[in-house]
C-alpha cells in the first residue's frame, strides 16, 4: 500500500472530512443525512491522514507526484 494522494488532496480531504464530522456531531444535521455525512466523513479523514485511498487504485488514478 504506497500513497497514491498529494499534499492538495489530502489537505481537502481532511479539512471537509473535519467540516463534516462537525455536521454529524455538532447535531447540525440530523437523521439519514446525518449518519451517510458522519461515515463520509470519516472515510475521508482517514484516507486524507494515511495518503492511500483505495478507490483511485481500483481506478489507477493518482493525484501524487
Amino acid at each position: 500500500m504506497s500513497a497514491n494522494e498529494g499534499l492538495v488532496d489530502r489537505i481537502v480531504r481532511v479539512v471537509l472530512g473535519i467540516v463534516l464530522l462537525y455536521l454529524w456531531l455538532g447535531h447540525v444535521v440530523t437523521g439519514t443525512l446525518a449518519l451517510i455525512l458522519g461515515i463520509v466523513g470519516v472515510i475521508l479523514l482517514v484516507t486524507g491522514i494515511i495518503g492511500y485511498c483505495p478507490l483511485y487504485t481500483l481506478v489507477g488514478f493518482s493525484t501524487k507526484k
